[in-house]
């Protein structure tokens, strides 16, 4: 019975102090105060925090591929640049005789769907694109790192082209035999590329090369596709290199008719360039930071604010008080709620770089390998060795535009910390795609955020909010 009524006491004040709390992000504590760890009260911990840069991360077989560059007063400017291998259109292609070019596209579509980011950046930004044929063959590649760079030299094109990530384009379908036809196509960015160079390195190509894809990949080697910003602020797109009959090289031809000998026919042929096993699109990034990113990093103290970019930059943070808590208090505590707030600093969530619409969450195991949190890891048919204390949907990190937060719950997570059941080697802060919750820092986005530190001075800051209640031994 004593521990039937404990039991009943703890739910009791649990359900009173969640329905008296208005806002999780202004109450709490200071740890250091004895009056802060006494019975039935909050406490905000005092939480460390730093910027490092953030792993390279494997680029293969990506959900979208970055292209442009950006130009922010905050972190720097980013560059990202896409490498990808052309597929032959077939086995036993051939051109046919008397064959002569009259045009050749590189189509490369946007990204598309709900919530999937198409572009970060100004949206009036002009991209000086440069299209290069690759000095190697990329399926000779054995990493595929986004730090990595692609050699290439003989330029194919190099034209200004207005970002247009959500405007449809009209296409001539060209039809043998027939009259063309026209058709609208969903947004993607068209670079036509010199007849003289295509003529030259595929064309003149033999029929045994043309009609076996490893033979064509090792003579032809692939592309590679630059991007510079002539606007002040710049401008990243993603690109659709998934998609089925999606990203191409279409060479427009014309060639003798096969049956009418003094008949020619305008006909085109598409080489595949989405990824695949067998055809690989890679993406390199490269970052410029400014002084004060780089100045945060190398910081050993606690700074004001710290730095977080998809694709380049993380926070670190940890918990120096939680396991002298229990010493603290001098007896069991029960976490019933445990949230984790980040505050944006001023000025962050600002046109055209608008803050992350989500952060991921996760920590180090000994081995520091990267780790979900017990929060944020539910079991399922291809996670059997999730939590079962996990939270049935998602554990937070989503933009609160009107407080300019994130939250997370992590409950679980504080409660195993403050027991010994889980040793913090390290929890980490990082932006991921509002439709991801990327554990690694692909890059599928380059928002970035400037968050308050626990010791802002401007009260922009980066809290621990745990409701707990002490029970007695």
């Amino acid at each position: 019975m004593k521990f039937q009524k404990l039991d009943l006491l703890t739910l009791l004040i649990s359900l009173f102090l969640l329905s008296s709390c208005k806002n999780s992000s202004d109450i709490g504590l200071e740890l250091g105060s004895t009056e802060s760890i006494r019975g039935e009260l909050l406490d905000t911990a005092t939480i460390l925090s730093a910027t490092q840069l953030d792993d390279p991360a494997s680029t293969y077989n990506m959900a979208r591929y970055p292209l442009g560059e950006l130009k922010d007063e905050i972190v720097g400017s980013t560059n990202a640049e896409v490498a990808m291998s052309v597929t032959a259109p077939g086995s036993g292609f051939t051109f046919g005789k008397n064959t002569q070019i009259d045009s050749a596209v590189l189509v490369l579509p946007y990204s598309s769907g709900a919530n999937v980011e198409r572009y970060y950046g100004d949206t009036t930004s002009v991209l000086n694109i440069t299209v290069k044929q690759l000095n190697s063959d990329l399926t000779e590649q054995k990493t595929f790192l986004s730090n990595a760079t692609y050699p290439a030299s003989d330029v194919l094109a190099n034209v200004n082209k207005a970002i247009k990530p959500n405007t449809r384009v009209k296409i001539t379908n060209i039809v043998a035999g027939g009259p063309d036809t026209t058709f609208s196509a969903n947004p993607q960015l068209r670079i036509k590329l010199s007849t003289a160079m295509i003529q030259d390195k595929i064309l003149k190509l033999d029929s045994a090369t043309l009609a076996n894809d490893k033979r064509f990949k090792a003579a032809f080697k692939g592309l590679k596709v630059e991007a510079t910003t002539t606007n002040a602020k710049g401008a990243v797109v993603f690109l659709d290199m998934a998609t089925a009959d999606g990203a191409s090289m279409e060479i427009y031809f014309k060639k003798q008719n096969a049956s009418t000998t003094t008949a020619i026919d305008t006909v085109v042929s598409k080489f595949p360039v989405t990824s695949s096993n067998s055809n690989y699109v890679l993406a390199s990034i490269k970052h410029n930071y400014t002084d004060a990113v780089k100045e945060n990093i190398a910081s050993k103290t606690q700074t004001q604010t710290t730095y977080l970019q998809a694709g380049g930059l993380r926070t670190k943070i940890s918990f120096p008080h939680l396991n002298q808590l229990k010493e603290k208090i001098g007896g069991a505590l029960i976490v019933s709620k445990a949230q984790l707030v980040i505050e944006l600093s001023n000025t962050t969530d600002t046109i055209p770089f608008k803050a992350p619409l989500r952060l991921a969450l996760y920590r180090y195991d000994l081995a520091s390998q990267r780790q979900l949190l017990p929060d944020g890891n539910p079991g399922s048919s291809t996670n059997p060795t999730g939590d079962p204390r996990a939270i049935t949907g998602t554990f937070g990190g989503f933009y609160d535009k009107a407080k300019n937060t994130y939250t997370f719950e992590v409950t679980n997570y504080i409660q195993d910390l403050i027991d010994g059941k889980t040793v913090d080697y390290g929890t980490f802060l990082a932006a991921t795609p509002f439709t991801e919750f990327n554990l690694f820092p692909y890059p599928t986005s380059v928002s970035r955020a400037r968050l308050g530190s626990f010791h802002n001075t401007d009260n922009k800051r980066i809290r621990l909010n745990i409701y707990y209640i002490k029970s007695n031994p």
